[in-house]
């Protein structure tokens, strides 16, 4: 049976139905979109580490943007 509420498969529209031409639109921009939650993840615990090198502590939280896209993590 088909999860058409699953949004991680592109290929099924809202009504069950196969839908190539969606996916091949959607399908670069989801993994753009995941290869930026990877990176920014990446990017706060190398922050993380550096401040713990120089003998520092974080005490409050990591906000960052990323400049193409706008979205904001924290």
């Amino acid at each position: 049976m088909i999860d058409v509420g699953d949004k991680n498969n592109l290929k099924y529209n809202n009504s069950g139905y196969v839908d190539l031409t969606a996916r091949d639109a959607l399908e670069p921009m989801v993994k753009e979109e995941a290869a930026v939650e990877k990176k920014s993840n990446e990017l706060v615990r190398i922050v993380k580490h550096i401040i713990a090198l120089a003998g520092f502590e974080l005490i409050g939280r990591v906000q960052i943007r990323h400049k193409k896209t706008g979205r904001e993590f924290r």
